[in-house]
């Protein structure tokens, strides 16, 4: 049985009674404060994962060149 909006809107008069409207949407800040420290925190997860992989392509290309560098040494020092 879902509550109707006779019953929602006595719980709403209900909470700003106690809490009043100052203290509500002080919540409502803090909570939309958390919200954005959460969505900055994902994205620096992301711009972290992918300057990781970036460094890693890097580092593999780098390994390859060097490496196909010291045959061509080998190659000519023979």
């Amino acid at each position: 049985m879902a509550p109707s909006w006779f019953q929602i809107l006595i719980v709403v008069v209900l909470l700003v009674l106690l809490f009043g409207r100052g203290k509500i949407s002080e919540l409502m800040g803090d909570v939309a404060k958390g919200i954005k420290s959460f969505k900055k925190g994902i994205s620096e997860d992301e711009e972290k994962s992918e300057t990781a992989h970036k460094s890693i392509e890097h580092d593999a290309g780098s390994d390859a060149e060097t490496k196909r560098h010291t045959r061509e040494e080998a190659n000519t020092s023979s």
